[in-house]
């Protein structure tokens, strides 16, 4: 895909790219409530983070003329054993480069690789007054599962978390 500045590209995440993920993240952890970590994360613990994302749980990061531009992940569901073919997504995009089309290429390149390692469902859970990441999970054909009433509280007001789910094996 090309994008505003260059040609993006979508691959596998490398020790070398942790720096941007931490950077980009911890924008998040500041800044929105599209993740719950209340303190930002050190380079050590996303280290710990990174190793997790292996073989059955990739993580692809974005790169934009040479720079990290947003990164995408698989993660465990939940801890049993019945929950193997389910895993949970995770998306987060430089606020810089944010409207270009980066979380739709990262999308169809974990969600294509999801399929190879035949997961059955994906699931997201996303804030309630997160439209964008909303939007971009239909665009996928996520649908709405469930919701979870006020269960973060971040920046001084409780948070709903909408549950959506892509059951790969009917698309």
């Amino acid at each position: 895909m090309k994008g505003e500045n260059g040609v993006l590209h979508i691959r596998d995440a490398v020790i070398s790219d942790l720096p941007s993920i931490l950077k980009i993240y911890n924008y998040a952890v500041k800044n929105l409530a599209a993740t719950f970590d209340i303190e930002e994360k050190t380079l050590e613990e996303r280290l710990e983070w990174f190793n997790q994302h292996r073989g059955k749980y990739p993580l692809i990061v974005a790169e934009l003329d040479g720079r990290v531009v947003g990164y995408c992940c698989l993660s465990s569901f939940r801890d049993k054993a019945a929950y193997s073919r389910s895993a949970e997504l995770s998306i987060y995009i430089d606020p810089e480069h944010w409207s270009q089309g980066i979380g739709s290429e990262l999308m169809r390149e974990i969600l294509r690789r999801a399929k190879k390692l035949e997961y059955h469902t994906i699931i997201a859970g996303i804030t309630a007054d997160n439209e964008a990441s909303i939007r971009l999970h239909r665009k996928f054909g996520f649908e709405l599962a469930g919701c979870f009433k006020e269960v973060g509280f971040k920046f001084d007001r409780w948070h709903d978390v909408h549950f959506y789910q892509l059951v790969i094996e009917a698309n």
